[in-house]
């Protein structure tokens, strides 16, 4: 569990960057540890420069639109109707978990998070991807990356 303001805010933004430069929909691992953290996507294959330069330049765009970032607590239903059961990722959450907060960034992101989140994009400062590494094994990409 991430419980870093500026990594958790971060991350979702960066989510966004990689859902529309690679198409990668599912988080499967995240991690954050002072001004660095990790997002791991679902991916079937390794990128390229290109593409690590195309998801920072859209993650920095997004951060200096300054656009909110919403957290809502919702009912369990509501939240699977309106966003569907993606805003899961590969962290399943109990049964009995009837309230969900969710994570949403306005045409970006939305995820379940139970972090804590800045009130706009422009508070995160920029992102600098430092490295990537594909798994192959578990058709994973880790994006490694530094909040400045």
């Amino acid at each position: 569990m991430v419980l870093n303001i500026k990594i958790d805010s971060a991350l979702h933004v960066l989510k966004g960057a990689a859902q529309k430069v690679l198409n990668a929909t599912i988080t499967t691992g995240v991690y954050a540890e002072n001004d660095h953290g990790r997002l791991t996507v679902e991916l079937d294959r390794d990128i390229n420069e290109q593409e690590i330069q195309e998801i920072e330049k859209e993650a920095n765009t997004k951060i200096q639109e300054n656009v909110e970032i919403k957290v809502l607590d919702i009912p369990r239903e509501q939240a699977e109707k309106q966003f569907g059961n993606k805003i899961y990722d590969k962290f399943p959450i109990p049964s009995h978990i009837k309230n969900l907060k969710v994570v949403v960034i306005d045409d970006w992101n939305w995820n379940c998070c139970i972090g804590q989140h800045y009130a706009k994009t422009s508070e995160i400062g920029s992102i600098k991807i430092t490295k990537t590494r594909f798994r192959n094994s578990r058709n994973e990409l880790e994006i490694s990356f530094d909040v400045l």
